[in-house]
Parts: C-alpha cells; structure tokens; sequence
C-alpha cells in the first residue's frame, strides 16, 4: 500500500512523513487542469525529441529540460510552496541554500523495461547514511499506474538503509493521477517501471539539492541572463544567482544576481558573503590584530 497523504497538510506534515517512509504523495497538490495544459505546451517537445540512448535512460524513452523556457506552467511545479516548504525542511540542515537540481520532461514508451533501481545523491560522490542531499518530485502528466511504468519506490530505503545491501521493504509502484505529487529523497531506492500497456507514461521530475553540490542540469546554460532577468527574483535565485555561504558560486566575488541587472561589464570590488560564524571569526581576528574598523 502506498503511503499517501489526501489532503493538503502543512509542509511539515510532508516533511515528517518523507523523513520516516522515504517518500509520500501528496493527492490533488496541484489543479489537474493546470498539469494538462502544461502537458499540451510540451506535446511538440515530446513529438521532436529522440529516443534516450544508454541502458540507464532507456533507449524507449525520452527526456529532456529546461523546462521553465518551454512552458509557463512549469514555475508552478518548481516553485510549489508546500514543496519547497519539504525542500527547505529536509535540506537546510547541510546548506546555506537550496536550489533547483533538475527540471526535466519524461516519456516512457510501450515497451520500455523497467530502470535499473538506484538512488539519485550517488551521482555525487558523498557520505551516505546521515545527510540528505536531495528531494525529488515526480508530477504526472498522464496517469501512473503499476501496468505503464509508474515509479516503483521501496519504502525505508532511505537514510542509513541506504548502507545496507538490500532494502528492508518490498517496492511498491506509486500510482498517482496528474496533479498528484510523489515525494521522495535521494537516498531513497527507486526506479521506473516497465510500461506493459500501448500508451506513453509522461511525466515531470522537479529536484532540489543542496545549493554548494554541482547540479544535474546546468542551470546557468538552461537560463541565462538573459533569460533568468525576466524570472521572478526568487525563481532566478533558485536557479543558481544567488550566492551560496561562503563566497561560493561568486561572480567577480559579487552575487551572481548583479547579472541580471545594470551594466554587467562594469568593474566589480568582491563583497564578503559569510556564514555568521564565520563572519564572527573574522571579526574576531581583526580585534585581535588591532585592525577592525
């Protein structure tokens, strides 16, 4: 039985429940009528794009991102308050910021096998078992069902499970309709199933990471300035202009933000941007030397 949550809780509700399961869903997170014309602004992407080559994506499926230039519905998903509320809640404990990892389109055809079961933090190579790395999102577009190759999760696989060598649960296959959410971590086993029926599995996978790791999509080749100046201010931060404490993902020492604004080729003098301990232990040393303003 899968672990759903039917209502809208709070995001620490969804919190408290991805952190002991591993993954939830969440029923009616978004208006069906919302993932189907987001669905109809993709349809010619998905008509062009070929075939994925490789036996980890599948040569049955497609892919493809940057998905916030193709459809204007796509910042629902990214920027879904509730989500984002898990994202932070999950995260924040190993980071300064979060940010977008991934946003990328699916399509699973008659015939595909089912994906090699993995977790997603091992495409970083890290210490598994204490930090969460990632939260992942998978919106469906068309119906998931255990015949079409809905994703197939194993609950408690997550957090120091993730070090076992097998999971301690048997999977199950996350059936959800379009507006529904599936929730999972990053060190939560899964994979996507075999889609035995003549129809195409679409759906939208949308990943947040800890803002210091080097994402899976390159945010600043999918949107740059010249695309992200015309996102809100707080979808252009999640998608990489933002600075992560300390100093890191600068531009000429500065917030990457000054990008998307004013005369970026102008001189730039670099600006500290500390954590506040480490901006206490500056402090401190300048005391110590006699040199503090």
């Amino acid at each position: 039985m899968t672990h759903a949550i039917a209502t809208a809780p709070a995001a620490e509700d969804w919190s408290r429940v991805l952190l002991e399961r591993g993954y939830c869903i969440v029923r009616g997170a978004l208006p069906a009528a919302t993932i189907a014309a987001l669905d109809r602004d993709l349809a010619g992407d998905f008509a062009r794009t070929p075939f994925c080559q490789g036996g980890f994506y599948g040569a049955t499926t497609k892919r493809f991102g940057r998905l916030l230039v193709r459809s204007r519905h796509v910042e629902a998903l990214v920027r879904h308050e509730a989500v984002l509320g898990v994202a932070e809640q999950v995260l924040s404990p190993w980071c300064d910021r979060i940010q977008l990892n991934v946003a990328q389109a699916i399509a699973i055809h008659p015939g595909a096998p089912a994906q090699l079961p993995h977790r997603d933090q091992d495409m970083w190579r890290a210490p598994a078992g204490m930090p969460e790395y990632l939260v992942n999102v998978i919106w469906p577009l068309t119906d998931f069902t255990a015949a079409n190759g809905a994703t197939v999760v194993w609950p408690g696989s997550h957090g120091a499970n993730a070090l076992e060598p097998e999971p301690p649960c048997e999977p199950i296959a996350a059936e959800m309709a379009p507006g529904d959410a599936l929730l999972f971590l990053g060190s939560t086993l899964h994979g996507a199933g075999a889609n035995r029926t003549a129809g195409v599995r679409r759906g939208i996978v949308v990943g947040y990471s800890l803002g210091w790791l080097k994402p899976y999509e390159n945010q600043w080749l999918a949107y740059p300035p010249q695309v992200a100046r015309h996102f809100a201010p707080e979808l252009a931060a999640l998608v990489g202009y933002r600075q992560h404490r300390p100093n890191l993902g600068n531009y000429e020492g500065q917030c990457p933000s000054v990008l998307l604004g004013g005369d970026a080729c102008a001189p730039l003098g670099a600006i500290d941007a500390l954590r506040p301990d480490q901006a206490a232990m500056v402090e401190a040393f300048a005391r110590a030397q006699g040199t503090a303003p």
